[in-house]
């Protein structure tokens, strides 16, 4: 007897940035990578990715996705079928135990998502989409994995989606095993440890960056001469200090470290050959004000750090908003994004004043801000994208 119902279970997922980077893979096809990284999630009242996942027996042809409303090939990406078979097969387990229970993993997946930022920008939207998409299908097959478990999975789509399957202060272990099973994710801190942390995100552009994330891993591993030094000693020390600085809530320490480790990333990328540059003129800008902020504070109150692309997250706690925050808000007060919840509350600093060339290349180079802070982990919610008939919703 034909099973008439269309199983649905949406669920959000944040966006996480690295303060320490992960840059390099030891296994392309595993997503294993040449060191351990650290991350902050986000607010996903700021940045967040919304994925519904569907089956029915009535749905025909093989599964698909629908992103931002376009069509997107998931059949001849390696990543997405590697998530969709492994969850999959844990669904499988469970039918295999219960006879009574449908069977969801013999049906065609049909999964939307939306994110309310741009995708590819270097915003680490990959992150949060494999997450989502993982997190959404585990829900829907009602498996019973935790999330770390659930991190092995998604780091297989995108390795730094397995950070966004949990809240927090984030730490992704690089593993040693062949196989990938000790390449997970690790809660190091709760939203609740640090609540304080902010960031705000300097846009620099919205179009999809030049070198591809995968490619440029692929390019320092073979030629640079520095990054053997960067995975083997100064990411292990630097895990260690800032890890350290989170349990203590030392920010000192965590932006001086954040800073340092990104500044190495983008040296093993300009090492590269050839070189890699995802930094402009409008990102040394951004390192310009916040060394500016800094020194005026008489330490350290902000700390810059830029993934692949030329975005600059300024890291802070809410007690300096106007000592760094403030400061940008004075100087870029015509830009899109101040009026979010978290940048309503920020108060123009008008004498925490930058250099003039600063401030004019931020002016002609930022299209917008974000204001976040750090945030929790997935949520189900009952805002599907795909209809009880099992049309996608227009969003």
């Amino acid at each position: 007897m034909s099973d008439s119902k269309v199983y649905r279970s949406t669920t959000t997922a944040p966006v996480n940035i690295a303060v320490i980077k992960y840059w390099g893979k030891r296994d392309t096809t595993l997503n294993l990578p040449t060191n351990s990284s650290l991350s902050v999630t986000l607010s996903q009242q700021s940045l967040r990715t919304l994925t519904t996942a569907s089956c029915a027996d009535s749905y025909s042809g093989p599964d698909s996705l629908i992103l931002n409303g376009e069509e997107e090939d998931i059949q001849s990406s390696k990543r997405t079928q590697a998530c969709l078979k492994n969850l999959r097969q844990l669904r499988e387990e469970i039918e295999a135990k219960d006879a009574s229970m449908p069977k969801l993993s013999k049906m065609s997946l049909r999964l939307v998502s939306a994110n309310n930022f741009p995708t590819a920008a270097g915003l680490a939207s990959s992150a949060a989409g494999f997450a989502a998409l993982v997190r959404s299908i585990a829900d829907l097959y009602e498996l019973p994995q935790t999330p770390q478990q659930l991190s092995l999975i998604a780091r297989q789509g995108s390795g730094s989606a397995c950070r966004s399957v949990m809240g927090g202060y984030v730490a992704w272990r690089s593993g040693t095993m062949e196989d990938g099973s000790d390449s997970l994710a690790e809660e190091v801190a709760p939203v609740s440890h640090w609540p304080e942390m902010r960031a705000l995100i300097l846009v620099v552009s919205a179009d999809k960056k030049g070198v591809p994330s995968t490619a440029g891993m692929q390019t320092t591993v073979a030629t640079s001469s520095l990054a053997p030094a960067r995975f083997k000693d100064i990411v292990p020390a630097r895990m260690a200090e800032i890890e350290k600085a989170i349990h203590d809530k030392d920010f000192e320490t965590f932006a001086r470290v954040t800073m340092q480790d990104s500044n190495s990333f983008h040296a093993i990328c300009l090492d590269s050959w050839p070189p890699i540059q995802y930094l402009t003129d409008v990102s040394r800008a951004a390192i310009n004000a916040v060394e500016t902020v800094n020194r005026k504070a008489g330490k350290l109150v902000c700390a810059y750090t830029f993934d692949a692309g030329p975005n600059a997250v300024i890291y802070y706690v809410e007690e300096d908003s106007h000592k760094v925050a403030g400061v940008f808000k004075n100087h870029l007060p015509n830009v899109a994004g101040w009026d979010s919840e978290f940048g309503a509350a920020i108060k123009p600093n008008e004498t925490g004043g930058l250099e003039s060339k600063t401030v004019m290349t931020l002016k002609n180079g930022v299209s917008r801000v974000i204001c976040t802070a750090v945030g929790g982990g997935p949520e189900k919610v009952d805002t599907h994208l795909v209809d009880e008939s099992g049309k996608a919703v227009e969003v």
